[in-house]
């Protein structure tokens, strides 16, 4: 019998390989492991499901090699990941490598070989006295080969001009052979430096004597840059210090850098209050009983919902087991570890795609090894490879960035909740805005349901004003980026010393251009979206693709000069306000401005620290963020999203005015929020302003049950998409076809038509929506679905299955 595996590889393909295990690695490979395997003409990393036998190996292939001796991933996570791929229709490679670390010690590349065939082929050309342009390409690639030992890797390859063509040739004649190879990368290693302990410093160099305090006040090693930074001085005064005998030279692999503990931040230990202390205590009775509980915090803003969350980790950890706190914006982040490191210490990691692959690799490993008791991140940090969880906390639980837009298409929140479930832990779902599904299911008695209806201290809650934007274009006879109201009010702030945050939920300058003379707009040339102008960068950009072009001075259409940018965005709001208050401290928080964590930490921590009057940004600035000197808060165009073509824009938007109107007065003054409109009138306008969430939430569940929308039923979305619109249109139709064959009653089917966005990164989309009330039925017909696209030669990447949709765009 021949020793075989099963391996899941990242792969848009719903199955499994099967691979045959050599001798010397068949009693260290576990389920759970990476390998390196080959697949086609590369090499690929992949998991181990499980391990098997077959009467006849001879045509598989050889496991190349086994990177883990214990299992990567845990049984309990490749069960989480079993789950996902059922769940969300998405293949297990591709499930199980979301929940990988980097793979920053591997490198894989193409090992280009010359065959027998390529061998005869050489000395026959060698032979021609004057060979063709054609043929002498060949040999020099062959000749290039054979003096290499016959391989040689892809980068090489690349090097030689007109190697492609060359490549072709000799591969379709079978005179080249191309494998796949994963090579381990060189270890970087750093200098470091010490002290010798015999050695005396000169009492004459004040140099030396820097360098002495400087390793003697380390008690150890230091890199030679941070020793060069920290003592003043040049590489040549080390190197003569060596020569002396004076100091020690040794060498380490080089680590990314820990991002440093938050030593100097003293949280505040506040006293819990009444409503606090019950939810505290309502979890920590959860938490002794060691099962599964969903739990809903429904707390208005500044209410203290983190220091709960503090508390039930504090909590958790008394018993011995481990949790996981999860935010929906890597911004989030910042803060939330900096309070449980200055809390809980080094047992914290933080897990989030904006950490480099070393850093992630480090963190994650650091949490494999279970150095560390508690993981802060953000989506992805619900796959952390932590045992024993006793806690899941979901901070913003109805954030759509919870959402994962690529495949596997998972909703973090749920999937946080399936964890909670296999691990037998408290998920605990928190917010002060709650999706109208998780609300829902609160009140049906599916999720706990606990309030904080008071802010700390009782504090409070802002006062909110309405400004409509037609009384004030009647009054003003101008459109401006910011009311009269507003901007009367910033200077009421300024003037007492106080500061302001203003909310413009767009990028950019303008939203687009427009030709006043034929009415047409800029297009993108890969979507149907028009650019929006950025004036720093003087470019017209896509926020979808990233194309970018040159700032029009004419129409590309009808030729006229007559161009005019519409709508304002953050960058114009920023410029606006500096020319009305000139001597303000301004700052932009959004993805043009700040590109880096730092770049964003060092924002935050100067508005945070009084150093900036006025905080322009995004949805960035709305959530979580707790500035105490904040009295004002300005929604500029707070409507906008109302027009969206989604179910979902009126949630939004009452989600977004009420979160941001929380950032105002949470200290010992009170706030103030004023909200732009131009549909003062809408009821997510004023439930927002009143801040009351059950009126929105009646409202907002009527048009649900009317419309068929969930909570009442479950949605599916399938995604046509092809670079030709005829092949896009002809899948449709197709799909379309065997919709109408089904004629299942209880599922309602919508489409094919064009999706809002109807073309995308080059690509043209068609989508259809799925509706019903039973989830089972859904995922029926939608894997028949894909069975029939298979059956029918549709490619798989021309067909997306989004489970559960957050964006209907």
């Amino acid at each position: 019998m021949v020793r075989t595996c099963e391996v899941a590889l990242p792969l848009p393909l719903r199955t499994t390989f099967t691979y045959r295990v050599p001798e010397a690695l068949d009693e260290p490979m576990v389920t759970g492991a990476r390998v390196v395997v080959p697949f086609r003409n590369r090499a690929i990393l992949g998991v181990v499901l499980k391990r098997g036998e077959c009467a006849n190996g001879a045509s598989l292939k050889n496991v190349t090699e086994l990177l883990d001796r214990v299992p990567t991933l845990s049984s309990s996570l490749v069960e989480l990941g079993r789950w996902i791929s059922n769940y969300y229709l998405s293949s297990i490679g591709e499930t199980l490598r979301a929940m990988l670390p980097p793979a920053v010690e591997l490198q894989f590349d193409r090992e280009w070989q010359i065959s027998d065939a390529g061998r005869a082929r050489l000395q026959e050309l060698r032979s021609l006295a004057v060979p063709s342009e054609v043929e002498s390409a060949d040999r020099t690639l062959l000749q290039l080969l054979e003096t290499r030992g016959g391989v040689v890797s892809d980068g090489i390859l690349r090097n030689i001009k007109g190697n492609l063509a060359a490549t072709s040739r000799l591969l379709r004649r079978k005179e080249l052979v191309v494998r796949g190879a994963g090579r381990h990368r060189a270890v970087r290693m750093q200098k470091m430096i010490a002290w010798r302990d015999q050695a005396v410093p000169a009492q004459s160099d004040p140099v030396e004597h820097r360098v002495h305090r400087v390793l003697a006040e380390s008690a150890g090693t230091v890199a030679l840059g941070s020793l060069l930074k920290a003592a003043a001085v040049s590489r040549a005064v080390v190197q003569r210090l060596v020569k002396e005998g004076k100091l020690v030279v040794s060498e380490e692999p080089l680590v990314p850098e820990q991002a440093p503990f938050a030593i100097d931040l003293i949280p505040p230990v506040n006293p819990l209050n009444a409503e606090q202390t019950h939810v505290v205590e309502a979890i920590e009775g959860w938490l002794r009983a060691r099962t599964f509980h969903p739990a809903l915090l429904y707390g208005v803003t500044g209410s203290g919902k983190t220091e709960v969350y503090i508390r039930a980790v504090e909590a958790t950890l008394a018993l011995g087991r481990a949790a996981i706190i999860l935010v929906p914006e890597i911004a989030l982040t910042i803060w939330i570890s900096n309070i449980c490191r200055a809390r809980f210490g080094s047992t914290v990691a933080v897990l989030h795609s904006g950490l480099s692959d070393q850093e992630r690799a480090r963190e994650w490993w650091r949490v494999r090894r279970q150095e560390v008791r508690v993981v802060v991140g953000t989506r992805s940090a619900v796959f952390a490879p932590l045992e024993g969880i006793g806690l899941i906390v979901i901070d913003e639980e109805q954030e759509s960035s919870y959402k994962q837009e690529e495949a596997p298409r998972y909703h973090g929140r749920d999937v946080a909740l399936m964890r909670a479930k296999l691990e037998g832990a408290v998920a605990l779902l928190g917010s002060a805005t709650p999706s109208l599904e998780s609300y829902q299911r609160a009140r049906e008695g599916k999720y706990e349901l606990l309030y904080l209806r008071s802010r700390v201290e009782n504090r409070p809650m802002a006062a909110v004003q309405i400004a409509d934007l037609r009384e004030d274009f009647r009054r003003t006879h101008k459109t401006t980026p910011i009311s009269q109201d507003l901007r009367e009010a910033i200077a009421r702030e300024l003037a007492a010393g106080r500061q302001s945050i203003v909310l413009i939920n767009r990028r950019g300058y303008s939203w687009f251009v427009l030709c006043r003379s034929c009415g047409a707009t800029i297009l993108c040339e890969n979507c149907s979206i028009a650019l929006t102008y950025h004036k720093k960068r003087e470019r017209l950009t896509c926020h979808y693709c990233g194309f970018a072009r040159r700032v029009a001075t004419a129409c590309p259409k009808c030729n006229s000069e007559h161009i005019y940018f519409v709508g304002a965005g953050a960058e114009q709001v920023e410029e606006h306000l500096r020319t009305l208050f000139p001597q303000a401290r301004i700052a932009r928080l959004d993805r043009d401005a700040v590109r880096n964590k730092r770049a964003f930490a060092e924002v935050l921590s100067a508005f945070a620290a009084g150093n900036m009057d006025i905080l322009v940004g995004t949805q960035m600035v709305a959530k979580g963020h707790d500035f105490h000197g904040v009295t004002l808060v300005g929604v500029a165009s707070a409507d906008a999203q109302l027009g969206f073509p989604d179910f979902r824009a009126a949630e939004r938007t009452f989600q977004l005015l009420t979160q941001v109107a929380g950032r105002a007065g949470r200290g010992s003054l009170p706030g103030q929020v004023i909200v732009e409109s131009h549909h003062p009138e809408h009821y997510a306008i004023q439930t927002a302003a009143s801040q009351d969430y059950v009126s929105f939430f009646e409202k907002e569940l009527h048009f649900r049950r009317l419309m068929h929308y969930p909570p009442f039923v479950a949605l599916s979305s399938v995604l046509v998409r092809g670079a030709k619109l005829e092949k896009a249109i002809h899948w449709s139709r197709q799909i379309e076809a065997f919709f109408e064959s089904q004629k299942i009653s209880e599922i309602k089917i919508l489409g094919p038509a064009a999706a809002p966005l109807s073309r995308l990164k080059g690509e043209y989309r068609f989508h259809f929506l799925l509706k019903s009330s039973r989830r089972a039925a859904l995922n029926k017909i939608v894997n028949k679905c894909l069975a029939f696209c298979s059956e029918k030669g549709i490619p798989d990447r021309a067909i997306l299955i989004d489970v559960d949709p957050v964006n209907l765009l």
